[in-house]
């Protein structure tokens, strides 16, 4: 069968159009990944990449400006991630600059994120320089410490449980104290006594110093505690007169 005039010009269309999507593709892809862009590379060493792929975005201010080149493992602890950076961003990056793994969105792909030090330093980073790298967090050792918290957490609150139902059933001290009525009266009965006991000491001391007063105006006892007062008032008189025979020898010492 032969093939017509018409079903040339729609093949040729068809491969035409398949070529210009393919080459559309190329440039797309391409300028994402920064294959016709200039650029200059940098790395840095990470104890752990969080699932970074080869090909994931860089990113510096929020922008896209290269790519994952490489990721190699370097030792049991260090894993080296080289980066293809976009040269016309080169000097926006400093010596100073910092490299970390972040993600697109919660749920996205990994991505590398550059973000410019703590100092004024005005040095551009050189090609194939190192950058200071801050490690992302280890989400499975939080993950087991929020494990182990909560295995805690739920041993305490069953174990309080058991404290609180053997209060109630009135099992221990605390629960006798709190169930039996005859304890409770007992402790009222007592603290009520104690109130009494401190009323009755209150009004007895009230009263001696009462007595005492009264026993001072007594014309019996008068002569006795006037007494009393003599000698104390000849005992301070002592007192001043040493004092100022004290203070005399001082004076004298002085002049």
């Amino acid at each position: 069968m032969k093939t017509t005039s018409s079903q040339k010009i729609k093949i040729g269309l068809f491969v035409v159009a398949g070529l210009v999507v393919v080459f559309l593709g190329i440039f797309l892809i391409g300028s994402q990944k920064s294959l016709f862009n200039s650029t200059f590379n940098v790395y840095g060493v990470f104890k752990n990449v969080n699932g970074l792929m080869v090909g994931n975005n860089v990113r510096f201010a929020g922008i896209n400006v290269g790519v994952v080149e490489g990721i190699n493992i370097v030792s049991d602890s260090t894993v080296r991630v080289d980066l293809t950076l976009n040269d016309n961003v080169r000097k926006f990056v400093k010596k100073d600059a910092k490299m970390s793994i972040g993600s697109d969105g919660l749920m996205g792909d990994k991505l590398v994120v550059i973000s410019p030090g703590g100092s004024s330093s005005n040095q551009i980073v050189e090609s194939g320089e190192k950058l200071t790298v801050v490690n992302p967090l280890d989400v499975d050792k939080i993950i087991n410490k929020l494990t182990k918290v909560a295995d805690n957490a739920e041993s305490l609150t069953s174990n309080l449980t058991d404290i609180v139902r053997d209060i109630n059933q009135g099992k221990g001290s605390l629960g006798k104290l709190l169930r039996n009525d005859k304890i409770a009266r007992d402790l009222a009965t007592t603290v009520s006594s104690a109130k009494t006991t401190i009323r009755n000491a209150n009004r007895t001391t009230v009263t001696l110093n009462e007595d005492l007063k009264a026993a001072q105006h007594n014309f019996l006892l008068r002569g006795f505690f006037k007494k009393k007062e003599k000698e104390k008032q000849r005992k301070i008189d002592s007192a001043r007169k040493a004092q100022e025979k004290l203070e005399k020898a001082k004076k004298k010492q002085e002049d």
